[in-house]
């Protein structure tokens, strides 16, 4: 037995310079692209915005089935049609995440008339840019219905586990990591939301077959955060849906399990586990983060 676990504490530090040399070569070298031509895509939030770039995205990737769940029947709509002009097959169900009962009843629906679903985008997400004191109950409750417990829902409806077959992937946001005044319904449930992921992404290595991928994206430019302004747009100007949904599908198909958009948010992340407390609210200030939702005038 002795011998057995001096055995493993000397593999262990091989096995994470292995791992390390690994990833380095994987940025150098192109990987292999999976190929999706099997497979049934449903993206939530689908209708507009990120969730609508990401719809082109796999449809120009050639995928199966794209299916839209969405509460705006109208973009709901546009997208499916402009879709079907792509030439892949395209149906929409108007689903609002954070209903239990809904959510259940619609992937009933899907089953029913796509079959299984293989790849499951959970998109869709609120964000109302008010401080503690100016919001509502109901405002943090339906931020925390759609964004945290839709996850849920969708996931417990889709059986993917059970199936043992598919790819669960999380737009999230880098507020997750490093929360903002203005925004903290948006910042909580995305936070949850990460912590979901993180914990189910590791729960997978006893489910082969199902992968996840979590996509940690600044600010990109949709009407979701119309009117958020940083002081320095030029040196962190917003990201593009069209990008932020290109490399989403390439990280499904690289299987990447996180992914930071830029990658110069990698900085962020380490900055904040080294800096005090008193640095951090610094950059804040000098940035413009900590007023950026002032002018807020975004969807929600």
């Amino acid at each position: 037995m002795m011998w057995k676990w001096l055995g493993a504490l000397l593999l262990f530090p091989v096995q994470m310079v292995y791992l390390v040399v690994k990833a380095a070569v994987c940025l150098v070298l192109p990987p292999k692209l999976r190929d999706l031509s099997r497979e049934n895509v449903l993206v939530t939030g689908g209708g507009r915005g990120i969730g609508r770039h990401l719809a082109r995205e796999f449809a120009r990737r050639g995928v199966r089935k794209i299916i839209l769940w969405g509460r705006t029947e109208k973009c709901l709509k546009e997208t499916t049609e402009e879709i079907r002009m792509m030439g892949t097959e395209c149906h929409y169900f108007i689903c609002d995440v954070g209903n239990r009962e809904e959510v259940y009843r619609q992937a009933k629906a899907v089953r029913e008339k796509v079959g299984d679903i293989t790849i499951l985008v959970n998109n869709a997400a609120v964000v109302h840019g008010k401080s503690l004191m100016d919001s509502d109950d109901d405002a943090l409750l339906k931020s925390q219905h759609i964004n945290t417990l839709g996850q849920f829902w969708v996931r417990q409806a889709l059986v993917m586990l059970e199936l043992q077959n598919g790819h669960i992937v999380c737009l999230n946001s880098v507020l997750a990591l490093s929360a903002i005044p203005g925004a903290i319904d948006y910042c909580t449930s995305k936070a949850s939301s990460f912590a979901f992921m993180e914990s189910l992404t590791l729960g997978l290595l006893d489910c082969p077959g199902v992968n996840a991928t979590t996509v940690l994206p600044f600010h990109t430019s949709t009407e979701m955060f119309q009117g958020m302004r940083i002081r320095f747009p030029s040196l962190f100007p917003p990201l593009k849906p069209e990008t932020v949904a290109r490399r989403t599908v390439e990280a499904v198909q690289t299987n990447q399990a996180f992914l930071l958009l830029p990658w110069t948010m990698h900085v962020l992340v380490i900055l904040k586990s080294i800096l005090p407390q008193a640095a951090l609210e610094e950059i804040h200030k000098f940035s413009g983060s900590y007023t950026c939702m002032n002018t807020f005038k975004g969807r929600t």
